[in-house]
């Protein structure tokens, strides 16, 4: 065990190709899917929060639901959808990034939609009020809420990403884990070990810890910015 965790430091120093490549894909996945989430999720989790209609609570009910959907799942209607048989087979996107980052959305945008709803739903009445008393009009005072959520969007957006990077199941359904092309951190790391290659995933292991640690400081950081 001590040698295989000396290889993995010697590989983290030496920026082995592998290593890169592996990590280039996932930052390329990470980042794309988790900034698209953001984009859809944060203005709907804000009309949702804010608005008041009748179907409201049955959306945000569906939403919630969305928010623990197993990823396999995920990755199991994607796999049918582009396979061989799927009706999109002739966009040819199975085992390609393109579709790993979205599947990564439509796992995402749930919990940006589910985190702006509860945080703009505490905050909305007030503003509202606010609002109808200088006489702004709907697009003013929807521009008003956001900047009160700005804070709550950075933080949103960390959970996301923190969500994107650690995905495993998806991902490996969809991507199918191909050297270098569709493998991720997650995916390798379980690849290699199985293989006994424990050096290359301890390596993994210990730069995915390390991109944890620093988001859910940030995370952690805005916290308590938001609780001042």
């Amino acid at each position: 065990m001590q040698t295989a965790l000396q290889k993995a430091i010697a590989l983290i120093l030496s920026a082995d190709r592998e290593l890169m490549n592996i990590l280039g894909t996932t930052a390329r996945m990470t980042l794309m899917s988790s900034l698209l989430a953001l984009l859809i999720g944060v203005p709907l989790g804000i009309l949702l929060g804010s608005a008041r209609f009748r179907a409201r609570q049955a959306l945000v009910v569906l939403n919630r639901t969305l928010m623990g959907m197993p990823p396999v799942v995920c990755g199991l209607l994607f796999y049918m959808l582009f396979s061989g048989v799927g009706p999109f087979r002739h966009l040819h996107a199975l085992f390609t990034v393109r579709l790993m980052v979205l599947a990564q959305v439509v796992l995402i945008t749930p919990i940006v939609i589910g985190s702006m709803e509860t945080f703009a739903a505490g905050v909305a009445p007030q503003l509202r009020e606010t609002a109808r008393g200088l006489l702004f009009s709907r697009g003013k005072t929807f521009a008003l809420l956001v900047n009160e959520c700005v804070y709550p969007i950075f933080s949103t957006y960390l959970l996301g990403f923190s969500r994107a990077i650690a995905e495993v199941g998806a991902v490996a359904m969809v991507g199918g884990a191909i050297a270098w092309k569709t493998n991720v951190m997650t995916t390798a790391i379980m690849q290699y070990t199985n293989r006994g290659n424990f050096s290359l995933g301890i390596a993994l292991g210990i730069i995915l810890l390390g991109v944890s640690l620093v988001v859910n400081a940030l995370f952690s950081l805005m916290q308590w910015r938001l609780s001042r």
